[in-house]
Order: structure tokens, then sequence, then C-alpha cells
């Protein structure tokens, strides 16, 4: 067999096994996903939303509201469902372009069947669940999602989500002894998806202090232990004052 007979074979094998893994799992594995805000991409397989796929997060607005910004904001028409909560102002700040966005307040006992109608015409849904979903839902829900290149946020568990999103460790500044502002919220995400074996942590501000979405900064290195000659001179200079111990923040 010559050299180009068995790279057309190699080929063709690549070709057959992508294939059979997009039948077991539904969607194409090189769709190009949609972008999400850099702090937030390495959380997600792909470093992206993948069309056709959903995702499920916590109970957070801010969160989902970061989720939305890129998309939105890269001219994706995005809806929330079942939210009436979800405030545009904040929205606004962290990104999300509200002329690309659709709101759907109170959907009523049918949220399920307004979630899936909305998906068949728009590239991002979000949704809080009034209820549980029994499994052949979810999984008739997914093959509507596959058809149509939608993605699913989902505000709460979901079986069939493509990765699990959660937050911890949140961790305000700003206030004062009992007065002030709060300027940042700290947290750390975590990240769980059956397309990596470990768990991904990102530290992220959320919000920062000018109201959107960025990486948290790296805490404060160690001072430096002073070396042994300048801790001399600083022990026989009886007239000196020691500076007062720095700590870092964060």
């Amino acid at each position: 067999m010559s050299s180009r007979d068995a790279g057309a074979g190699a080929r063709a094998d690549v070709a057959a096994l992508r294939a059979q893994m997009e039948r077991m799992q539904g969607r194409r594995l090189d769709v190009p996903v949609l972008p999400v805000h850099p702090a937030l991409a390495s959380l997600l397989p792909g470093g992206g939303l993948r069309p056709g796929a959903a995702y499920s997060l916590p109970r957070s607005m801010s969160l989902l509201m970061a989720l939305l910004a890129t998309p939105s904001s890269s001219g994706s028409w995005c809806a929330a469902v079942g939210m009436p909560r979800f405030g545009a102002e904040a929205a606004e700040a962290l990104g999300v372009d509200l002329s690309k966005l659709v709101l759907i307040p109170e959907p009523g006992p049918r949220w399920l069947a307004v979630t899936a109608t909305i998906a068949d015409v728009l590239p991002v849904v979000a949704v809080r669940p009034a209820g549980r979903v029994p499994d052949g839902e979810i999984s008739r829900l997914a093959g509507r999602l596959r058809e149509r290149g939608a993605v699913l946020l989902v505000q709460g568990p979901w079986s069939q989500a493509e990765a699990s999103i959660e937050i911890d460790q949140p961790d305000w500044e700003g206030l004062g002894r009992g007065h002030g502002y709060l300027s940042r919220r700290e947290v750390t995400l975590r990240s769980t998806s059956r397309r990596w074996p470990n768990q991904r942590r990102a530290r992220v501000l959320l919000p920062n202090p000018q109201g959107g979405i960025s990486s948290a900064p790296e805490p404060l290195a160690a001072l430096e232990p002073q070396r042994e000659g300048a801790a001399s001179v600083r022990g026989g200079d009886r007239g000196s004052t020691a500076a007062p111990p720095m700590r870092a923040v964060g």
C-alpha cells in the first residue's frame, strides 16, 4: 500500500470515528462555540457555549448575566424565561446588549413548552424551572436544542448538562463600620463536565468595582525576608521605628 493510500485510509477512519461519536453524543464536535467573557472561558468545554447543549447554573443572576453578555454583544439574540426579577440595569452593567434580549418573566404553568418554542427561534435561552422536569421531557428538549443549535442555560440541576457551574466562597468588599457601599464581590466558580476528569475552578470578581466581571487579581506574594545585613543595621539604630506589617487582601 502506498503512503497516499495509507493517508486516505487514516482520514476515512478518523471521519468514521467522528461520525460515530457525534451519533452517540447527539451533537457535532466541530461546531464553533459562542464566545463568553475570558474570565469564564476556562470553565466551559471548548471555551464557550456549545450550540445544542444545556448548562446547569446556580440561582445567581449575576453569573447568568455574565454568560449572556458576550453572546448578546456579539449579535446573538438571548431570552430569559421565568425570571421576574431579572434586572435590565444590572444586566446592562455586566455587558448584556438589551436590544438583543427578550424577557418572558411569567410564562405560566407551560413554562417548558414556552422555553422549547423560544429555543426554536433564538440561539441562547435562559430559564428558571418552575418545577421538576421528567427525564423524558429533558431528552425531548435536548433533541430540539441539537436540531436548532440553541444553547440552554438552566438555573438549577439539569440531568443532561454539558457542564455544571457552582458558586463558592463569596467575599464582599467595600463596607465600612456600619456604613458605606459594596464595591465588589470576589467568588470562586467551580465547574464539572463529562468532558474532563477533574473539577475546574476560577476566582472572579462578580461584580468588579465597575459593575462588570473580571478575573480576580492574584494574591500578593509574601514579603521577601529581610537580608541579614539590613536587619543588623536596623537593630543597631535605636532611634528608628519599625514599619507596620503589611497584609495581603484577597
